[in-house]
């Protein structure tokens, strides 16, 4: 009987991810020429390993996924901090702040906003925990720290202690805000409490920002969503006659304050949006006593595409998976059926947050109660 390492072909390793992360696919970048050339050479690979097509009622292998793409110009790449005696910073981009707007309006502007401390920036009930409380941050600009009050305790018990929780993640610190009814948000970067460098946050901002269709236009988010470098934090706290380093090493203590800098933020920005079709895609091998339930195996097909000068391959994140999530399907075929059917799913706008993963829980091709196991190689 042939076995799993039989099964398993380097060959097909190396050769979908030398394809996946050539120049030619230009880096895979959803709703662009790589987009095209990759799930035609997907449908290609998933039809030789002897899928049926993952989208059964379409007949298709296909699931379109609509998204909205921003692309934010920030004003001269400067914003402007100043002080009630008229002192004053200008910040430039990317070398201290980076930010984008997800409004759907051509003009966005933060002028002369009050710039409010606020911690970590997190709501936690469950933990007594409220970096809100007793201050009124409507129409301002706050500045919050990235991670949890657990990572600088180090104590496992709270905040799941150097494992970040949900309320540590930068998307998290933007909704939260957004709630509080602030203007502009700005994340203060650390390289360890984020556990990635200033050229990642760069880097992740460089390219036009996708998202899901929304139904407000995006008016409930905040208008401005920024990050600064703590170098920059410690320059605005000595602005407001402050010391960063003693209000961020308090934050996550009972001894934490959320405070005004006084000091006030103005940046200016151009927002060019449309609206866009990605697609993810999906193979399956039918089960054979229990199709209805179904384990899915995925790892998602788009990379960020080139900034006009440098292609981003992207042969680790993700082509390398996407020809893992290949060879499984073609090693289950050689090693015949299941009982359950098996789903092989590789999904589109995953630099841009989840976004086909995300279309696909809200939007399921097979009933989710009836998703037994997701694996990603």
């Amino acid at each position: 009987k042939m076995s799993w390492t039989d099964a398993i072909g380097q060959e097909g390793l190396f050769e979908v991810t030398k394809v996946l992360a050539s120049d030619e696919f230009g880096g895979r970048f959803p709703d662009s020429d790589g987009e095209k050339k990759t799930l035609a050479y997907l449908e290609q690979q998933f039809r030789e390993a002897g899928l049926e097509p993952g989208n059964p009622k379409e007949n298709s292998y296909f699931q379109k996924v609509p998204l909205v793409r921003i692309e934010t110009k920030i004003q001269d790449e400067k914003m402007a901090i100043s002080s009630k005696n008229g002192e004053g910073l200008s910040l430039s981009s990317p070398e201290d702040f980076v930010g984008i707007s997800w409004r759907m309006q051509d003009d966005v502007q933060i002028d002369k906003s009050e710039m409010i401390f606020v911690g970590y920036g997190i709501v936690a009930p469950e933990y007594n925990w409220n970096d809100y409380a007793g201050i009124d941050v409507k129409g301002k600009t706050v500045v919050l720290m990235i991670n949890d009050p657990g990572f600088a305790s180090k104590d496992p018990t709270f905040f799941d202690g150097t494992t970040m929780t949900y309320y540590g993640r930068w998307t998290y610190k933007y909704e939260e805000a957004a709630r509080q009814g602030a203007a502009s948000v700005l994340i203060v970067h650390e390289t360890a409490a984020a556990a990635y460098p200033w050229t990642v946050v760069v880097t992740g901002r460089a390219t036009p920002q996708m998202h899901p269709v929304p139904q407000d236009e995006y008016k409930s988010r905040c208008s401005f969503e920024g990050w600064i470098t703590g170098d920059t934090a410690t320059r605005l706290f000595q602005l407001a006659g402050k010391n960063y380093a003693e209000f961020a090493g308090k934050a996550h203590t009972s001894e934490r304050q959320s405070v005004s800098l006084q000091l006030e933020s103005s940046i200016k920005l151009k927002n060019k949006f449309g609206y866009l079709e990605s697609h993810n895609i999906f193979g399956m091998i039918p089960g054979t006593t229990r199709p209805d339930e179904v384990v899915i195996f995925s790892a998602h097909w788009d990379h960020l595409g080139t900034n006009g000068k440098d292609i981003y391959h992207g042969a680790r994140d993700n082509a390398l998976s996407v020809a893992g999530l290949i060879e499984i399907a073609k090693a289950f075929k050689k090693l015949g059926g299941t009982e359950r059917s098996l789903v092989f799913f590789s999904s589109t706008a995953e630099e841009q947050g989840l976004l086909g993963a995300e279309y696909y829980v809200d939007h399921p091709i097979f009933q989710l109660e009836k998703n037994c196991r997701r694996v990603e190689p």
